[in-house]
């Protein structure tokens, strides 16, 4: 590194188009309600404004790490970030869901090509006693972002209209490159990788049938879903038999987990990103469908916790390197998780919005403890000249539980409340007049058999007042209790997390590369 390159201001260039990137998975889902309306869609398209990103930002994380090894790090940095502000002007101006997915997927490949070179500038820009405090600066920003989204969001919604979640990208990421292109240095690793391009087909086309039958299950019907599911499944078990079996250089050399502290941080990084991308889905449609709060207020009520991640995140960042991280990780998933269950449990449909403020302070705190202490258990715990293909496998692990978690909560979300406005509906039409009973079932369920939340308050338009009344309590109530049961999914899926937490062997912030080991002796 020349000596006059200064690693702080270069990480701040780095981290503020990483922290787009990690924005734009969340920032989106403020806005549901408002694409539903507007694009004239239901909502499973609308989840895929946010699953196609998390795609698209998954499968190309490998092998944009060989990339950045072989024509530069701060090259394919500034390409993605290129790629990314471009397709977010594109996204803003989509006048309809189709075309907005297609620019979202062109979103997704820029923040691919971006993420893996941030951490590779941290292990060259900083000498091994002084990755700990960057890598949770690092960790920071991803949870921040992750939290302040919808915060984000909420105000651009309602003061601008959705496109402008889409637009505010486009200033901030010309500020980043120009930031890039000054302050961060051309560092050229002179390593020739090669291309694994069956390995880059293969994991994608399995993680793309994955996905695409699980959030489709309900509109193809769940025989077909199964088989495509099992596809997937199979392609994927393809893609880790090649990388057994290639001897030239695997997009993902299996010997890197034979760290066992490596596998657990890259399986919690999993349960991780399912948790989060999961839980601010579920929690948006209930404050703005159920209570109704607009994209401000919501953004607001949100606000509290993305507030106390970021104050709590700088601190177990630097306490990673100090006491054991995998406490301070097994610390945050566990009130992450308790937070969740709070949240759960004082839901109703009329909830005050102040009742969830304990639960929102408990998964605040959870978030700030758990992704610094992850990113140092994970990337220190392999030696230097595995520290690229840390860095990809780490960013896909979590970003592949994003997609998992997009899909599964969104399809939960869906079933339960078709599940319950059935169940609800039959039960409110039984204190309806003879005459009126049969019409307001009927109507209902032919509205509601699809599991689309935007059409159901049309049930109401042709029915007399006491009915009209009816729908209403029947869907807040419905929409309750598919919240109450979706948010429990995220909240398992983070138990998991905190058993390979504990299964972790530390102290951790013991960095095994070649320099480390020296200065240590």
């Amino acid at each position: 590194m020349p000596k006059r390159t200064r690693p702080w201001p270069a990480l701040f260039a780095l981290c503020l188009g990483f922290f787009m990137v990690m924005l734009d998975i969340s920032i989106v889902n403020i806005a549901v309600p408002s694409m539903v309306r507007d694009l004239g869609t239901e909502l499973t398209a609308v989840i895929w404004v946010t699953s196609v990103y998390l795609l698209a930002y998954a499968v190309p994380i490998l092998p944009a790490s060989r990339l950045g090894d072989r024509l530069g790090p701060k090259r394919v940095f500034v390409a993605g970030l290129l790629v990314f502000t471009a397709a977010s002007l594109w996204c803003g101006l989509s006048g309809n869901v189709e075309t907005l997915i297609a620019a979202r997927a062109v979103q997704g490949l820029g923040a691919a090509l971006m993420t893996p070179q941030t951490t590779a500038f941290i292990t060259h820009l900083f000498p091994p006693d002084e990755r700990g405090p960057a890598m949770g600066a690092w960790g920071s920003v991803a949870g921040l972002a992750m939290i302040a989204g919808p915060v984000l969001g909420g105000l651009l919604v309602d003061q601008l209209g959705w496109e402008w979640i889409f637009f505010a990208n486009v200033p901030v990421g010309l500020i980043a490159l120009v930031l890039t292109v000054v302050l961060v240095p051309d560092w050229r690793p002179g390593n020739s990788h090669r291309f694994d391009v069956p390995g880059i087909l293969l994991f994608g086309a399995g993680l793309v049938c994955v996905v695409f039958g699980i959030q489709n299950g309900q509109t193809y019907g769940w025989g077909t879903a199964f088989d495509i599911i099992g596809a997937g499944v199979v392609l994927l078990g393809g893609f880790v038999l090649w990388q057994r079996v290639n001897r030239r250089e695997p997009l993902l050399p299996l010997r890197i987990f034979r760290h066992r502290d490596f596998s657990l941080g890259a399986a919690s990084a999993v349960t991780v990103g399912f948790t989060m991308t999961g839980m601010l889905l579920v929690f948006v449609v209930y404050i703005q469908s159920v209570l109704g709060l607009s994209p401000t207020d919501a953004g607001l009520l949100i606000a509290p916790l993305a507030v106390v991640s970021g104050g709590v995140a700088p601190f177990a960042g630097r306490l990673s390197d100090r006491v054991n991280p995998k406490y301070l990780l097994m610390s945050g998933m566990l009130a992450l998780c308790g937070g969740l269950c709070v949240v759960s449990l004082v839901l109703i449909p009329a909830s005050s919005p102040l009742a969830l403020l304990p639960g929102l302070l408990l998964c605040g705190l959870g978030v700030g403890f758990t992704f610094s202490p992850m990113n140092n258990v994970t990337i220190n715990s392999v030696e230097r000249s595995l520290v690229g293909s840390a860095s990809g496998i780490f960013n896909t692990a979590r970003q592949v539980g994003g997609v998992l978690g997009s899909a599964a909560v969104g399809v939960l979300l869906g079933a339960r409340t078709s599940a319950s406005m059935a169940d609800r509906a039959n039960e409110a039409a039984a204190g309806l007049p003879a005459e009126l009973r049969q019409r307001f079932l009927d109507q209902f369920t032919e509205e509601v058999a699809a599991g689309e939340f935007g059409g159901v308050p049309e049930v109401a338009a042709d029915l007399p007042a006491q009915a009209r009344e009816l729908v209403s309590q029947v869907t807040g109530a419905a929409l309750t209790d598919a919240v109450k049961a979706a948010f429990l999914l995220p909240a398992g899926a983070l138990l998991l997390g905190v058993v390979c937490a504990v299964s972790l062997r530390g102290p951790i912030g013991q960095d095994r590369s070649p320099d480390r080991m020296t200065a240590t002796r």
